[in-house]
């Protein structure tokens, strides 16, 4: 995030950030889960597809940004809505256990999946017991 001073609010149990001009971002919330060779982080963005989301890795900081729009087809009106339309936006720093070259991002049905390989020096490895 830039350096200006931002406020984290409560909306209806959804974490958001607001920015110097009242703009509002919401926090997506995420399970995270972790085997012998990697961390796979799922972060519920609902309204986000391929073309709305991005996955960035800056100096051990993963960014994952996305946009949720609404579309209304011709002759109707929004009457109900159960999700914010905006932007989503959460930062994780990785550690030196991660491989940045390795992660994999894929969206289906509003939850973005990443798949962050760990380094081969990290992972779990049995060691043989001779006799």
């Amino acid at each position: 995030m830039t350096d200006t001073k931002v406020t984290k609010v409560e909306e209806d149990s959804v974490q958001t950030v607001r920015g110097p001009e009242n703009d509002t971002t919401y926090l997506p919330d995420v399970d995270i889960r972790e085997d012998d060779g990697s961390i796979r982080v799922f972060a519920d963005m609902p309204g986000v597809d391929q073309n709305t989301v991005s996955v960035t890795v800056e100096k051990n900081v993963l960014t994952v940004e996305g946009e949720a729009r609404v579309d209304t087809p011709e002759g109707y009106r929004l009457v109900g809505q159960e999700y914010g339309v905006g932007r989503y936006r959460r930062d994780f720093t990785l550690s030196d256990a991660v491989d940045p070259d390795g992660i994999k991002a894929r969206v289906r049905h509003g939850v973005l999946e990443l798949t962050l390989p760990k380094r081969e020096h990290v992972k779990t490895r049995k060691v043989e017991i001779e006799a």
